[in-house]
């Protein structure tokens, strides 16, 4: 039984790298995403254009205009001379935001009184524009202490920030250890879903049917090359994170193949689901496509799941790479220890055993 399963594993891994454009698609996009993803695939706010209408003549608001001009998140400053320049800037789009300071701005600082200042955001770009209002309001906050401070001199108060696992809060360091996950769901499901597709238009599926290899047999190995080719690959952005990036890898090395594994699994089960559903590989790849993108968008790596409703949730308990993406970046970057790894570890399996074995059933109804 297993030299027929070893026979299988080396058949589907020559037809994987049996000519030099397969070898290509399965090296080039990783080393791709790894030259362009940390860099573009952020959601820092940098150089982007301020604009300024200011109706103060007081020294208290171009001192603040100066804090806002050496902010890096804007790397040029527009001033305006007319509320109606206000309109014309967020329309065409000149700028991401437009900060307003009312004329009686400086006189209320000087006399201790409460004011006000307005920013209007672009709501087109509303995600940079959130982000970018954060560094606004650190800003402000800090132009407000150093105010009070100057009033009060016996009064002091700092607020001191340490930034645990990521001190210099660098976006590289979120990134590749994602690119783990994802690179991994994507070559997972790819190689497994157009494997019984690529049988059935190659005409090879015939020769599956009169072999002596099980349904089981055959679902191991078509999962196995998949392993190892997102075992490879993963292994390659682990290597550049560590070595080309300078990320420190602080976790154990066996924790994070063994949870690769389970994970593995787990996506061969919808790969496999996807692969006997298709006929062919265009449909195959289509069914891989529709599975990925809610997949990533979903996982966490976009946007914090606590922000999502309720219900899904509870459904996106069903979603591998959510619990995935924390086990990497937690052995990554924080050394999780077992009681960490386990609560991510175990959805893994179930979602593992209840995609497979319908996989299996599949096979068998395809085979039978």
């Amino acid at each position: 039984m297993l030299s027929r399963i070893t026979t299988l594993i080396l058949k589907e891994l020559h037809a994987l790298l049996r000519d030099r454009q397969s070898r290509v698609i399965l090296i080039v996009p990783v080393i791709l995403e790894l030259a362009l993803f940390p860099f573009a695939a952020t959601l820092e706010v940098n150089n982007n254009t301020l604009a300024v209408f200011n109706e103060d003549n007081g020294q208290p608001s171009f001192e603040l205009i100066q804090r806002f001009s050496q902010a890096q998140a804007f790397s040029e400053l527009i001033s305006l001379y007319k509320e109606a320049d206000i309109n014309q800037v967020l329309d065409n789009q000149h700028a991401l935001m437009v900060i307003r300071i009312p004329a009686d701005f400086s006189r209320n600082i000087n006399a201790g009184s409460n004011t006000s200042i307005q920013v209007l955001l672009d709501g087109r770009r509303s995600n940079s524009g959130q982000i970018a209002l954060g560094y606004v309001q650190q800003i402000l906050q800090a132009f407000s202490v150093e105010g009070l401070h100057t009033k009060q001199p016996f009064m002091h108060a700092q607020l001191l920030i340490r930034n645990r696992y990521n001190p210099n809060l660098d976006y590289v360091r979120h990134i590749v250890p994602s690119l783990v996950a994802i690179i991994t769901t994507i070559s997972t499901l790819i190689v497994t879903a157009l494997s019984v597709a690529r049988e059935r238009e190659q005409g090879t599926l015939d020769q599956l049917l009169v072999s002596p290899l099980t349904p089981g047999m055959i679902m191991v190995g078509k999962t196995v090359p998949a392993m190892i080719v997102a075992m490879l690959q993963a292994t390659i952005i682990l290597l550049a994170g560590i070595f080309i990036y300078k990320i420190p890898f602080v976790g154990s090395f066996s924790y994070l193949y063994l949870s690769m594994i389970f994970y593995i699994l787990a996506l061969a089960g919808f790969g496999l689901l996807i692969s006997s559903i298709c006929a062919t590989q265009q449909q195959a790849f289509l069914g891989v496509f529709s599975f990925v993108m809610p997949t990533v968008l979903l996982s966490g790596f976009v946007s914090p799941i606590e922000n999502m409703p309720v219900w899904l949730q509870y459904l996106d308990w069903f979603n591998p790479l959510r619990h995935f993406i924390v086990i990497v970046k937690g052995v990554f970057l924080k050394d999780i220890d077992l009681s960490i790894l386990l609560p991510n570890l175990w959805p893994l399996l179930i979602i593992a055993l209840i995609t497979l074995v319908p996989a299996n059933w599949m096979f068998r109804r395809h085979l039978g």
